[in-house]
């Protein structure tokens, strides 16, 4: 098979340096291009193909002539999974999860991470955001999503939404309650054709939201949304509900208040971090979405403090980061691969 560019890569695995060269023919590449690996290591091929499964391309042909291992992938966005409900367009690997900080001025029931008041900041910071968010443009990554802890709670908010927003479209989870004063200001200076507020609200009315959040919270969110909204930002409500009832009565408050359907965001309360009950979710469960905390790299968002889900403590070089989360994710196999589900978070 004829391919755009042929690159020998020697003896190069994706413990030795394949990855950045991965990258960077991608920078060099259009959707549609065939791209031809030349190697003397026959193992890379199951790491390649998870590599193309992870990045959204296609392996079209491996072959072996004369000692030396060839393959042939088409660069181009490959559709999640069939059967994920409103989740076919979304390549694994696509997506990244930010967590500027475990602090909250909330302590909600069924929370992941055990966000609190009194839990440790644990800080990402705004330099290594910076890093990230440069890092993970040219990975290519299409979508980045900022949550904590309570985000708008860090004096640097208003930078470290800039920087992610400056690599790609951004979405920020948050509780919507503290945008007055100076984070008032930040919100005022952020772009908002580039920027999301993702704001939680559990309940048509006070009674359910309160009992796991907090009294008066029901209250003070829904001014929250009410001036993200007249600050001219695109709104999204999450709510997180333990029943099929639940979820059915916010869709027809969301219906009465019309909402859009892609600004509707409802999950189940995840068995992870302060929950008592709600839904076990393993590895195996889910689809990898990449998720770094000031502790490391984690497979996904609804776990990201929780050992089991923790891929590497090393968070930079980002392209080692996303490596290290694609061998993780071969190791699952191909049984796990066909169970595996997407988690909504947003």
């Amino acid at each position: 098979m004829k391919a755009y560019i042929d690159l020998d890569i020697g003896r190069k695995t994706f413990a030795s340096g394949l990855m950045a060269e991965l990258i960077a023919v991608l920078r060099r590449t259009r959707p549609g291009d065939l791209v031809a690996l030349v190697g003397d290591e026959e193992s890379v091929g199951p790491e390649l193909k998870t590599w193309c499964r992870f990045t959204g391309n296609a392996l079209l042909e491996a072959t072996v002539e004369k000692g030396r291992a060839r393959w042939v992938f088409r660069c181009g966005a490959v559709a999640a999974p069939a059967g994920v409900p409103g989740e076919g367009n979304r390549p694994v690997g696509s997506r990244l999860w930010l967590y500027t900080n475990f602090d909250c001025n909330l302590r909600c029931d069924y929370c992941c991470v055990r966000s609190s008041p009194t839990a440790p900041r644990r800080e990402l910071g705004l330099a290594r955001v910076q890093r990230i968010a440069r890092e993970a443009a040219e990975l290519g990554v299409k979508e980045i999503f900022v949550t904590g802890g309570e985000p708008f709670l860090l004096e640097d908010i208003g930078g470290i939404l800039l920087s992610c927003a400056a690599a790609a479209p951004t979405t920020v989870l948050t509780n919507g309650m503290l945008f007055t004063g100076r984070r008032a200001e930040s919100l005022r200076a952020l772009p908002h054709d580039r920027i999301v507020l993702q704001i939680s609200l559990d309940s048509a009315t006070p009674y359910r939201h309160d009992l796991h959040r907090g009294p008066g919270s029901w209250a003070r969110t829904r001014e929250g949304i009410q001036r993200a909204r007249a600050q001219g930002f695109r709104v999204r409500l999450a709510a997180t509900v333990s029943t099929d009832v639940e979820a059915e009565e916010f869709r027809q408050f969301l219906d009465e208040e019309k909402i859009a359907t892609e600004d509707r965001v409802i999950r189940r309360i995840a068995l992870r971090g302060a929950a008592g009950e709600g839904v076990a979710v393993t590895r195996a469960d889910l689809v990898p979405e990449v998720t770094i905390t000031a502790d490391g790299v984690y497979w996904h968002p609804v776990g990201a403090e929780d050992a089991d889900l923790l891929v590497t403590r090393d968070i930079f070089p980002l392209s080692e980061s996303f490596a290290a989360v694609l061998r993780a994710f071969d190791r699952e196999g191909e049984h796990a691969h066909k169970l595996a589900r997407i988690f909504n978070c947003a």
